[in-house]
C-alpha cells in the first residue's frame, strides 16, 4: 500500500493540488468558513471555488492537516487527499 503523508505546509499543499490540476474549494452552504475540499475540475454542484488565502485561513482556523498520497500502488499519480485534525502542534 502506498504511504500517505500528513502536512500543514501551505506551499507543499498548494503545489500538490496544482500539480494535479486542482483548485481550492469548499462545500456550499456548510456554514461559516465551510468544509474544505479540493476540486479537480469535474462539475461539482455542491462545491464553490475559493481563493487560496480563504482556503488557508479556514485550514488554519480549524486546525487542519492535509493528508495526501503522491502515487498509487501501481506508480501512477494519486489524487487521494483528506483533511484531518492536526496531530502535531
Amino acid at each position: 500500500m502506498s504511504k500517505a503523508v500528513e502536512t500543514m505546509d501551505h506551499t507543499e499543499i498548494r503545489q500538490w493540488i496544482e500539480e494535479r490540476g486542482g483548485h481550492p474549494a469548499r462545500v456550499k452552504g456548510a456554514g461559516e468558513g465551510g468544509i474544505l475540499r479540493v476540486d479537480f475540475g469535474k462539475p461539482e454542484e455542491a462545491l464553490e471555488k475559493i481563493e487560496w488565502n480563504d482556503f488557508f485561513s479556514i485550514f488554519d482556523k480549524n486546525k487542519l492537516a492535509f493528508l495526501y498520497q503522491d502515487e498509487t500502488e501501481a506508480g501512477k499519480t494519486s489524487r487521494f487527499n483528506k483533511f484531518v485534525s492536526r496531530t502535531k502542534h
